[in-house]
């Protein structure tokens, strides 16, 4: 039971690692990608769409993406999201398609990138102290009703705050080295 409990946490807590390296990776420095804009949704008929569902991206120049909405009246929606964005970017409407210029990147524009860097570090590291606390509570449960003993419960948690240690260090590592890249460029 209490390598159930183990091997659930260490699966999830892999994923909060995968999901922040998945983050990490549309934070871009260089040159205009449309995945740049992936995470991004639009309000599309009252319903949450993700961009790339209801509009054309793609990359004009090394430092502009184009984004052509298939539909005339989604043009306001998809500026409106691109501007609400914690990306920092202005984009620019003549007629039917949106011009995204990137921002050359100033010593300022780096450390709000580094800000966001760290949100999503902190995020994830939330993320896989919630899964500690929920596998904790697990081996407690167990302990009520009698099916593991205090000592196999203590060794559990000991076992689980080695796994939440582990992953916080991944966690740690990747902003490292995302930090890093951004202040290198």
């Amino acid at each position: 039971m209490i390598d159930d409990i183990k091997k659930d946490a260490a699966d999830r807590m892999g994923k909060s690692v995968e999901a922040l390296a998945r983050e990490l990776s549309k934070i871009r420095t260089g040159r205009a990608h449309p995945s740049l804009l992936d995470h991004l949704s639009v309000s599309y008929y009252g319903n949450p769409t993700p961009l790339n569902q209801v509009a054309n991206i793609s990359v004009e120049d090394s430092r502009t993406l184009s984004i052509q909405p298939w539909e005339q009246n989604m043009v306001g929606a998809v500026e409106k999201a691109i501007l609400e964005s914690d990306l920092g970017l202005n984009p620019n409407t003549a007629g039917t398609v949106i011009r995204v210029p990137m921002p050359p990147l100033t010593e300022e524009r780096r450390r709000d990138l580094i800000k966001v860097v760290r949100s999503e570090g902190e995020g994830a590291k939330v993320a896989v102290r919630n899964i500690r606390r929920d596998a904790n509570s697990d081996l407690k449960n167990l302990v009520k009703e009698k099916l593991i003993s205090e000592d196999d419960e203590r060794r559990g948690q000991e076992i689980i705050q080695k796994l939440t240690d582990q992953h916080v260090k991944e966690v740690d590592q990747a902003l490292e080295v995302k930090e890093k890249d951004l202040m290198s460029i």
